[in-house]
């Protein structure tokens, strides 16, 4: 026994702790994961939530469920993460909503790095701008000279106000100058229905999210809204290539789960999420959503949300993004 100060240190103890802990960890899991997706079904989030959790399924030999928490701008879902049981059994899907929510909303009830115990970055992706096909811009310098010609006439939606997707559009139009309507919605399936439908005009969403729509031509892309052309559609040019520079906006997912919980059982969470990123079916499957693979320790998720929530509240405070 070391005494430090008035603390007692108690090797024996702190070591049984830790062997007890990774024989948890051992055994883990013995009962089914829920995981959380802070959006509706069908949504990208979703999708990727049900993608990783078959595989960890697949993998620790254990159900994973996902469970939809959709509502105020993927707020609820962290909140019930955040104060879920830190013992392995709820998990998170983090969004670019998880960085940008604290700089949009002063009355949180968790905390986006003390309350989360990052696992690992999955995948990140581009952010596309899409317009209803009766739109007859071809391009988005027609399309920024419609809105100029017919000011306040034309609409983009968003996933709701504060969503990423509604940084991505105010971005897009803040950059062209042009006055177009926010119109914003509860989630990014009915956006889509709506678009469809040609109640909708212009819409900054992801490929994941609008690769069934855009496939099956319902859906028109002008722009990739990120520094380089994405894989899945290479004959899309960027935002910048016309002329709309410094709109880049990317969507990215990763895992988390409450704080505290116990380093052996995220190291073990780790090794599963970064096995399953290297099998030939994901890499594919994730080509095909126009995703790309990411990985890495959970010290590089880490750093990346803080680096990103760092970013977005930069410019949401530079007036960037407004919250109705």
């Amino acid at each position: 026994m070391r005494h430090i100060g008035h603390i007692v240190v108690l090797p024996t103890v702190l070591a049984l702790t830790l062997s007890g802990a990774a024989a948890a960890a051992e055994t883990y899991p013995t009962k089914p994961i829920r995981l959380i997706a802070p959006s509706s079904p069908g949504s990208g989030v979703d999708i990727v939530a049900r993608f990783f959790g078959q595989k960890l399924s697949e993998n620790l030999k254990q159900q994973v469920v996902v469970d939809n928490r959709a509502g105020a701008g993927a707020n609820l879902g962290a909140e019930i993460a955040a104060h879920a049981a830190p013992d392995g059994y709820t998990l998170f899907v983090g969004t670019p909503a998880h960085a940008i929510n604290p700089a949009l909303y002063t009355r949180l009830t968790y905390d986006i790095v003390k309350d989360f115990a990052p696992i690992s970055m999955l995948t990140t992706g581009q952010y596309v701008l899409v317009v209803n096909p009766s739109v007859p811009a071809k391009s988005v310098q027609e399309l920024i000279a419609m809105a100029k010609a017919r000011p306040g006439t034309i609409n983009f939606a968003s996933a709701g106000s504060g969503n990423a997707t509604h940084l991505a559009g105010e971005l897009f139009k803040s950059l062209a100058k042009v006055d177009v309507v926010h119109v914003p919605y509860k989630g990014t399936v009915q956006p889509l229905i709506d678009m469809v439908a040609g109640q909708i005009q212009v819409l900054s969403t992801t490929t994941v999210s609008a690769d069934a729509q855009i496939k099956a031509g319902r859906i028109k892309v002008l722009a990739v809204q990120a520094k380089k052309r994405t894989a899945v559609m290479p004959h899309i040019p960027t935002l910048e290539e016309q002329g709309i520079r410094n709109a880049e906006a990317i969507v990215w997912f990763g895992m988390s789960a409450p704080a505290k919980t116990a380093r052996p059982i995220l190291d073990k969470l780790n090794r599963e999420v970064n096995k399953a990123l290297q099998l030939a079916d994901v890499r594919q499957r994730l080509d095909q959503l126009g995703l790309e693979v990411e990985g890495g320790t959970a010290e590089k998720f880490d750093a990346f949300i803080k680096s990103e929530a760092a970013r977005l509240t930069q410019l949401i405070r530079a007036g960037a993004l407004l919250v109705e």
